[in-house]
């Protein structure tokens, strides 16, 4: 064997050891969106899981649960999960950050609606942090779980989830937490959406924000912004 022929053989030996092999297609519109945040995960593994996130999340499953998603893929269960919210080497801040870029390149500057409410999910035991006995709205009733306060934004007729913080329980709270209420969470979460630059038409929410005054309609008043809030009909004016 000549030189070179031995030289482009090495060569082509080193670039099968180090080049990264090519994530995993799933479904085409999930591949084409999940593209935009590739440069993000520094592993292919992780990027597939992100990917497998986003079409768990999409999928006819009641549960949105690690394993529930893992069968809904294909996964043989849902430990690289645990890996890849746990150990993988990727950042939410930026994952966020690109994801909210998007939405306002999406906007266009254009005014939205935007709509302040609460999710939550039943959780068992107390081992995840701020689960307690608690109102879940989207059950209608006391359960053990985590609520979270959510804020999407109406923008060219599609419903898109801007921001949400996790409600913290008074009897839940860890060293250095600060009690917030719900409508104290979401005036926070206003005044973060003003800083991001969108161009707000309106803000919607229902009575449990609509009747405080201090902690959520003083932020909106002070933001400039015009607001249709519920109150109920026994709440004084």
């Amino acid at each position: 064997m000549g030189r070179i022929e031995w030289r482009k053989k090495a060569e082509m030996q080193r670039w099968y050891m180090v080049a990264p092999r090519e994530a995993k297609e799933t479904v085409q519109f999930i591949d084409k969106y999940c593209e935009g945040y590739r440069d993000l995960f520094p592993e292919v593994r992780s990027f597939e899981y992100f990917k497998y996130l986003y079409l768990g999340l999409i999928a006819n499953i009641k549960r949105k649960t690690f394993p529930e998603i893992a069968k809904v893929v294909g996964l043989e269960n849902g430990q690289g999960f645990d890996y890849f919210f746990g150990n993988s080497p990727w950042s939410l801040e930026e994952v966020r950050e690109r994801r909210i870029n998007k939405i306002l390149s999406f906007a266009e500057g254009e005014a939205i609606t935007m709509l302040i409410d609460e999710t939550g999910d039943r959780k068992k035991g107390r081992k995840t942090d701020y689960v307690a006995r608690q109102y879940i709205g989207n059950l209608g009733k006391i359960e053990n779980g985590i609520v979270e306060v959510m804020c999407y934004g109406i923008i060219k007729g599609m419903t898109v989830p801007l921001i949400s913080k996790v409600y913290k329980p008074e009897a839940r709270l860890k060293e250095g937490d600060k009690y917030k209420s719900k409508p104290e969470t979401a005036g926070e979460i206003i005044k973060e959406i003003k800083e991001l630059d969108f161009n707000i038409k309106v803000v919607l929410a229902d009575s449990e924000y609509g009747e405080s005054s201090e902690n959520f309609v003083r932020v909106l008043e002070k933001e400039n912004l015009e607001y249709v809030l519920a109150i109920r009909s026994n709440h004084g004016v």
